[in-house]
């Protein structure tokens, strides 16, 4: 299967979680930094769209933001970082502005599959299953995807 027709696997395991597999035909070190370097994070994380990277520490407690501009809006989302794992694991907070105070910690681990390719598996932790069913229902596993294939395509592009 060509990694532009590759969706990801979305599930909900836990009446409070959305867990999220995809892999990519690309090294763990490679997806790592696209993750990471705000230049390439902000070719691929806002579904295409422009995306604005105010801030990216990437370091235990250190701050991230992007603004993603589309249909002439602009949508914030921000955290801060709770674990750095470099090019294995990343913990951190996420929140968007259109619902302050309903902040969900996501887990994001990397694992190299030793084929030159990188199996990527997020966990959304929610605080309430209502929290949970309302991300689930608002679109989020396509603006996932849309997301996803812009990152085939840097990988693709920048190997």
């Amino acid at each position: 299967m060509s990694a532009s027709l590759r969706e990801a696997l979305v599930t909900q395991p836990t009446d409070r979680e959305i867990r999220i597999e995809r892999i990519f035909d690309a090294k763990r070190e490679r997806v790592w930094k696209a993750m990471t370097d705000a230049k390439q994070v902000a070719q691929w994380w806002g579904r295409g769209n422009k995306l604005v990277v105010e801030r990216l520490e990437v370091e235990r407690g250190g701050h991230w933001r992007f603004v993603e501009h589309a249909d002439g809006q602009a949508h914030g989302f921000e955290g801060r970082f709770r674990e750095v794992t470099p090019v294995e694991r990343l913990v951190q907070t996420f929140e968007w502005d259109g619902m302050p105070g309903y902040v969900i910690l996501n887990t994001t681990t990397l694992e190299d599959l030793g084929d030159g390719r990188t199996k990527v598996v997020a966990v959304s932790f929610f605080f309430t299953t209502d929290e949970r069913d309302g991300m689930a229902a608002s679109g989020m596993a396509e603006g996932l995807n849309q997301s996803y294939r812009a990152l085939d395509a840097l990988l693709a592009r920048e190997p």
